[in-house]
């Protein structure tokens, strides 16, 4: 039988939302105006998100740490609504669940402060209890809110199971070329590009630099541009904006979805752009995640 699950390592975040016209300068004290407590954590963002657009066979599975506290049994509650497995989501007494303070002016853009907590407590020597669940994976999400020698072993495992193996390498920084050599797909926006790389470059340059530090595949998300990958730009789509907390963290989902319904790369980025482009509509991070319904009923106006 053809691999269809999903695994996703990676944070779990409870998000504390507030709005105002304006983002707050430093110093400055704005009057803001509404306020959400909302499931968040870039690793429990993608599960959700694929866990949403999985048609048919395959499960999402998400390993992860917690404390233990009311925040976790609100973020296991909300994954598990989402059809999430989080059996491998560990709770520990020695730190709190992570949170994220999330600032959104009028426009829908946000600042993003984040207090890791017991996301920093997955250690090296728990990742090989993994294996299993990458034994039978298609596809393995990562991102860096949790500790980096985690996340380069897991990525290892994965690939030695067989799993295509897609890095988020968000929160921008540096990275070894050992943990790029070990990414199947590398998903940089604009910002974590160029941290990456060094410098700031036009895509083609830029894909060109990071495929020479030694990921296999990249894909340059470019906001409502849409994204770049293989010397091809693969357009966004125009929608009103509410609030951008998560589309990337929705484009990386669809494309893992996409890749494991054995789908081409041009497709999958289609479906990953279309994904993302209905979560910013709508407010929060889990919440904003569209159903596979909407998306295949948005793509079905769209013009091929």
């Amino acid at each position: 039988m053809a691999r269809r699950d999903i695994v996703v390592l990676g944070s779990l975040n409870m998000d504390f939302i507030a709005r105002a016209e304006h983002l707050p300068a430093p110093g400055e004290t704005v009057l803001g105006g509404g306020f959400q407590m909302v499931a968040g954590g870039k690793g429990a963002n993608q599960a959700n998100a694929a866990a949403r657009l999985v048609a048919g066979p395959g499960v999402v599975r998400l390993a992860g740490r917690v404390g233990n506290d009311a925040f976790a049994a609100h973020l296991r509650a909300s994954l598990g609504a989402a059809g999430v497995d989080t059996a491998a989501v560990v709770a520990t007494g020695e730190a709190p669940t992570g949170i994220a303070m999330i600032w959104l002016d009028a426009a829908g853009q946000n600042s993003i402060l984040v207090a890791p907590g017991a996301n920093l407590l997955f250690d090296v020597e728990s990742v090989e209890a993994l294996r299993p669940l990458y034994r039978g994976a298609a596809c393995a999400l990562f991102q860096l809110e949790t500790p980096l020698a985690v996340v380069r072993r897991a990525m290892a495992i994965a690939r030695e199971e067989g799993a295509v193996t897609i890095l988020d390498p968000a929160p921008a920084q540096e990275l070894p070329r050992e943990v790029l050599e070990l990414a199947d797909w590398v998903t940089p926006n604009e910002t974590e590009a160029r941290m990456l790389a060094g410098r700031e470059l036009e895509p083609a340059a830029m894909e060109a630099a990071l495929l020479a530090m030694g990921a296999r595949g990249v894909v340059l998300k470019l906001g409502a541009a849409g994204c770049f990958s293989g010397g091809v730009f693969s357009p966004g789509f125009a929608v009103d904006v509410v609030d951008t907390t998560a589309a990337g963290d929705t484009f990386n989902a669809g494309f893992a979805v996409a890749l494991a319904e054995h789908r081409n790369t041009a497709d999958a980025l289609r479906f990953a752009n279309a994904a993302a482009a209905l979560s910013v509509t709508k407010l929060g991070a889990q919440t904003s995640a569209p159903s596979r319904a909407e998306v295949d009923a948005y793509c079905s106006f769209l013009v091929p």
